[in-house]
C-alpha cells in the first residue's frame, strides 16, 4: 500500500470538509430538484469517438477550464499538480469496481495524457456543496474506453475497498443530456470514521473526459452536482479547445 496515495486519498476528502465548513454558516435548501431533470436519462447512447482525435495539451487544458467569472454564482479555486492524488492505478478490491475507484482520484485507465483540477464553492454562504472537477485529457479512443468502464462499473458494483478506505453505496443515477457520452452515480465514503457521501458526474466531450463531483458535509441527500457548473464547463471546453 503506497502511503502516499493513501494520505492523498484521505487530503481530499479532508480538503472538501473543510471547505464547507469554513465556506458556510448552517444548510439551506438548495435548488437542486429532487426528481431526474427532462434532459437527463439513466443511460444515453454515446457518439463514436472521433478517430485518431488527439488529447489536448497541458496549455490547452488550462485554457479550456473553468475559473472564476465563468460560473454563475460559483468561485473557483485551482488545484496545484503537486497537490493532486497520484494519476497511475492503485488496485481496488474487487477489480470490478477499478473504474470508480480511479475517478475518486481524477485517474483513468488508459491514463490521462494531463489533467487539470479545479474546486468549486457557492458565493452564497449558506450553501454547503464543494464540487471538484477535472479535464482529464485523452485520445478519443482511449476517452471513450474510459467511459464505458465507467458505465459498467457504476451498474455492477455496489461497495468496494480502496487504500484502506471503503465505499458503499455505489447506484447509478440518471446521467446529463451532455457532450457525446455521461454517466453519473453516487457512492458512499468512510474515511476516519465519517460517513462522506459523494455524487459523480462524468462526461466525455471529443477526446476529453470531463469528471465533476459533489460533497455536502451538511445535508447528505443534497449531493448532485451542479448543472450550471457541468454546462458552463462544457461550454468554455467546447469553445476553447
Amino acid at each position: 500500500m503506497n502511503s502516499g496515495v493513501r494520505r492523498a486519498v484521505a487530503a481530499a476528502a479532508l480538503v472538501a470538509a473543510l471547505g464547507v465548513t469554513t465556506a458556510c454558516g448552517g444548510s439551506s435548501e438548495t435548488t437542486d430538484a429532487k426528481k431526474p431533470a427532462a434532459s437527463e436519462k439513466t443511460s444515453a447512447p454515446a457518439k463514436p469517438a472521433e478517430e485518431g482525435a488527439k488529447a489536448l495539451t497541458a496549455a490547452e487544458l488550462e485554457k479550456a477550464v473553468v475559473a472564476t467569472g465563468d460560473v454563475k454564482g460559483y468561485k473557483v479555486e485551482k488545484v496545484g499538480k503537486s497537490d493532486l492524488p497520484p494519476a497511475e492505478s492503485v488496485p481496488a478490491k474487487p477489480a470490478a469496481c477499478q473504474p470508480l475507484a480511479d475517478m475518486f482520484m481524477f485517474s483513468t485507465q488508459p491514463t490521462a495524457k494531463d489533467r487539470v483540477v479545479r474546486t468549486l464553492m457557492a458565493t452564497d454562504e449558506l450553501d454547503p456543496k464543494v464540487t471538484s472537477l477535472a479535464l482529464l485529457a485523452h485520445d478519443g479512443s482511449d476517452a471513450a474506453e474510459v467511459m464505458k468502464g465507467l458505465r459498467t462499473a457504476s451498474k455492477n458494483c455496489t461497495a468496494y475497498e480502496h487504500v484502506d478506505y471503503k465505499y458503499s453505496g455505489v447506484k447509478e443515477r440518471p446521467a446529463p443530456d451532455a457532450g457525446d457520452e455521461a454517466v453519473s452515480y453516487d457512492v458512499k465514503g468512510v474515511i476516519d470514521g465519517d460517513k462522506v457521501p459523494m455524487t459523480f458526474t462524468v462526461v466525455r466531450s471529443g477526446s476529453t473526459v470531463v469528471a465533476f463531483y459533489t460533497m455536502n458535509m451538511l445535508d447528505s441527500s443534497k449531493t448532485d452536482v451542479p448543472q450550471v457548473i457541468v454546462e458552463s464547463q462544457l461550454a468554455k471546453l467546447a469553445k476553447t479547445a
